[in-house]
């Protein structure tokens, strides 16, 4: 299990150009990648391990095939599809959170390359994979479109792309919603929750798939009481983490009090215990 920086590539696309008064993508990356590297997400990471189990089925991953994770986080789309013996490549450009995936995999004795790479400028070439999956991590590009290009290029034709994005009116989707009204996020840049919409993935992969097909589906928090999620997501969770940090005393407070509110709505857990469902949307996307 090797942990590398990105090689060159023949065929890597090559970076966005920015026009007059247009959007700094690197900028915004290179905040996304200290807000990511706050905190610690491995701890809440782990908790959603079905989702990436869940995830490698409905891509149908097999023995031996070539499968990338994208946006990779911790690592639970790249384990899902090393424990169906693909041959997984797990990338981020966060490389402290590739540190706590490739861990993961030492302590389960599965073979996996841990890779540094930005999802937006793949350093791999066309055709190189049979699967792409990322599980709550490609949706978190700036630049949705040259991230949705980058996966349909590394993967071959007939290949497939699996995506488990949170939905904007499930739990997490209000959620950053209820953020954005305290930290408003870049100019131009639009909601990672978009890539919960079937009619937006159909946007940004219709003309490439020869076959989509999602569903809706609920992981559920499961915390002692509102209070407790709150303070395991305000400590390890980077954008909230950042957020929480970023503002004066008196609207950390609102914030803290709308959170907890937001929890107690969608509590079916009773007086004693926290039960949240978020809906996100599963996808998965053949290539033309």
């Amino acid at each position: 299990m090797n942990l590398t920086s990105p090689a060159p590539a023949q065929h890597r696309a090559p970076p966005p150009n920015i026009p007059p008064g247009g959007i700094d993508y690197a900028a915004i990356k290179h905040r996304q990648q200290a807000t990511w590297a706050s905190g610690d997400y491995a701890v809440l990471g782990t908790t959603l391990q079905i989702v990436g189990e869940r995830l490698a089925e409905a891509a149908d991953v097999r023995a031996d095939e070539r499968v990338l994770d994208v946006a990779a986080g911790n690592g639970n789309a790249s384990l899902a599809a090393a424990h169906r013996n693909a041959r997984v490549v797990s990338t981020d450009y966060v490389p402290q959170l590739l540190e706590k995936g490739a861990a993961r995999a030492r302590a389960e004795a599965l073979d996996i390359a841990f890779q540094t790479a930005d999802a937006e400028l793949l350093p791999f070439a066309d055709a190189s994979f049979d699967v792409a999956l990322s599980s709550f991590g490609v949706m978190f590009t700036p630049n949705h479109q040259q991230a949705a290009r980058e996966l349909i290029r590394v993967v071959r034709p007939g290949g497939r792309i699996g995506l488990a994005n949170w939905t904007p009116d499930g739990f997490i989707g209000q959620l950053f919603r209820l953020i954005g009204g305290y930290i408003a996020p870049p100019p131009g840049v639009q909601s990672p929750a978009l890539w919960g919409s079937e009619p937006y993935l159909v946007e940004l992969f219709g003309p490439s798939a020869a076959h989509m097909a999602s569903q809706h589906i609920s992981f559920t928090f499961r915390y002692r009481s509102p209070e407790h999620w709150l303070e395991v997501f305000r400590t390890y969770y980077g954008p909230l983490h950042k957020t929480f940090a970023a503002l004066a005393p008196e609207d950390r407070a609102r914030l803290e009090a709308d959170i907890l509110a937001l929890l107690e709505r969608h509590n079916s857990g009773g007086a004693h215990s926290l039960v949240v469902p978020s809906d996100y949307l599963e996808v998965v996307i053949v290539r033309q």
